[in-house]
């Protein structure tokens, strides 16, 4: 698979499977749009950047009838150097999202002086727990009873919680993580077992698929699963991080209350030589 732009539901802002959505500075529109891979660097880029992106959630929201203030943009700075998240922090991020333990403590390490609040959003491991537990400020991807016991357990030690979501694999891929649908009402209560991790919602990637129906079928899905664990009082707020670059206007649609924004921010990811074949992988 080749970078080449791919409209909707690319799981390119939460580290699971593969995708790409390029988006160049001066063209920030539809997730339809085949745009530039030029990235931001100036404080001023990225002030646009932004800008365009929450115009996009905005009109979304505006179109479903919701209140464009109750959803959450996430900058998701996985693979951005240090130096360039200086610039967006100066731009306005604040908070940014995560995919892998070891990359988050260095970058917090390194940026330590600004108080970035780091979301982990990819698979975290048990033996991770630890970092995860001492750095995160939210985590976004729980699927595990195993890793919520080791996560309670450090952050109980260290006097502190964690809000967390419960990610569902809404599409049935085997590429993605996140919990079968079936799975999440128990697995939700179960987690009543842990105080220190405050449940905030349930978090998914839609379909790796242009098809706007079946990445819609997977928001929707992920919606009925909240209001169901609503009902039983198993989902905190009920939050629901859902759409990324290239189909967050859908997730927007269908309820999202944080959307994961990589590509549409920070400009096309590097694609390392795919071996053997003399490609790329699209990321």
């Amino acid at each position: 698979m080749t970078s080449s732009p791919v409209p909707t539901g690319v799981p390119d802002e939460a580290g699971n499977g593969t995708g790409s959505v390029p988006i160049g500075d001066s063209t920030l529109v539809g997730a339809t749009s085949s745009v530039g891979t030029d990235t931001a660097a100036s404080v001023e880029s990225f002030r646009r950047r932004l800008a365009a992106v929450r115009a996009r959630i905005d009109a979304a929201a505006r179109r479903a009838g919701r209140d464009p203030a109750a959803i959450r943009l996430l900058p998701v700075s996985k693979t951005v150097p240090e130096e360039r998240l200086r610039a967006a922090y100066a731009a306005g991020a604040t908070q940014m999202g995560e995919n892998k333990v070891q990359e988050a403590r260095r970058k917090a390490g390194s940026l330590a002086d600004l108080g970035i609040a780091w979301v982990l959003i990819g698979h975290v491991q048990t033996n991770k727990a630890r970092d995860a537990a001492a750095l995160a400020a939210e985590l976004q991807s729980l699927d595990s009873l195993r890793l919520a016991q080791a996560l309670d357990r450090r952050l109980q030690a260290a006097g502190r919680s964690l809000n967390v979501y419960v990610q569902v694999n809404s599409s049935g891929e085997t590429s993605k993580f996140g919990l079968e649908p079936a799975e999440v009402p128990d697995f939700l209560a179960r987690l009543q077992a842990y105080p220190a991790l405050r449940v905030q919602g349930l978090m998914t990637l839609a379909a790796h698929t242009t098809d706007q129906a079946r990445v819609r079928e997977c928001f929707r899905l992920v919606r009925q699963l909240r209001d169901d664990a609503a009902q039983a009082g198993t989902v905190g707020p009920g939050l629901l991080s859902m759409g990324m670059s290239g189909d967050l206007e859908t997730a927007v649609e269908e309820g999202s209350t944080c959307v994961r924004v990589g590509q549409a921010i920070f400009g096309a990811r590097p694609t390392p030589p795919q071996t053997g074949t003399g490609g790329v992988t699209a990321r």
